[in-house]
């Protein structure tokens, strides 16, 4: 609650496009780890309401994972949010294909987030290739977080190739991807994940807006969008930027129309 209302703060204060997504089913407590469902229930019960009181949260995240939230306990949990406005954005497929990715799909979930781990037909349900599947939402690939954890990379040619709309993130936090270097996100999608130059701008830029529920506000210059730009120095070519990894090629930044660097 208390990070959320710094974030909420923030939003009043700042030029950026800020969305706050909340985080309770992250993980157990100390005191709920025998205890999953009392757990659940004091989110739905406590946590969710006083979310929606103060207007805290856009989205709700769950760790569908072993030994976290289950594919059932997901669905109870973000079924019960969407009752408060909070739309799912979901932490699948990390280290285990346990289902969460269909209850993702059945939620209308406008994110599967991680996805490190996919069978063919995950990769399947993803890419709309199962007869009745209409998901519309977006695989967000984070690469920082697989390269911080020794992890194999995402599969982003298999996902880009089956259809799938991908986007590029970070995953900035102290646990799993302590950087939020999007310059490196965009290399590492490049020379591990297979993506080209376009593709992975595309990824980082106007598919993280869809993710974020912003495409009609930022993500392409396009009038009628905010002015945040990005201005490089000069370089030779587009895929010189993930060419030159660990370089910072940025000159300028401008949010808003002004410029702030």
């Amino acid at each position: 609650m208390k990070i959320l209302r710094v974030i909420k703060k923030l939003k009043e204060k700042s030029a950026l496009s800020i969305k706050s997504t909340f985080l309770g089913a992250h993980s157990y407590p100390e005191a709920y780890r025998e205890n999953h469902k009392g757990y659940i229930e004091l989110i739905i019960r406590e946590m969710l309401p006083a979310i929606a009181r103060e207007k805290l949260a856009e989205y709700i995240d769950v760790f569908c994972e072993k030994g976290f939230f289950s594919p059932e306990e997901t669905e109870t949990i973000c079924r019960a949010a969407l009752e408060y406005g909070l739309k799912p954005k979901l932490h699948v497929n990390q280290l285990n294909s346990i289902g969460g990715i269909q209850t993702g799909i059945k939620l209308n979930a406008v994110s599967l987030d991680h996805l490190e781990t996919l069978t063919d037909i995950d990769i399947q349900w993803l890419s709309g290739q199962i007869p009745g599947n209409q998901w519309n939402g977006v695989c967000t690939l984070l690469p920082t977080a697989a390269f911080f954890l020794r992890m194999p990379f995402q599969p982003a040619r298999r996902l880009i190739d089956s259809g799938c709309a991908v986007a590029l993130a970070s995953d900035f936090n102290p646990g799993s991807s302590p950087s939020g270097n999007m310059s490196l996100v965009i290399s590492l999608s490049c020379i591990q994940m297979r993506m080209l130059p376009e593709e992975a701008l595309n990824a980082a830029t106007l598919n993280g807006a869809y993710a974020m529920g912003l495409e009609n506000e930022v993500g392409s210059i396009t009038i009628g969008k905010k002015a945040n730009l990005i201005f490089t120095k000069p370089i030779p070519s587009m895929a010189y930027l993930p060419y030159s990894f660990g370089t910072n090629l940025v000159d300028k930044v401008m949010i808003g129309g002004e410029f702030i660097s």
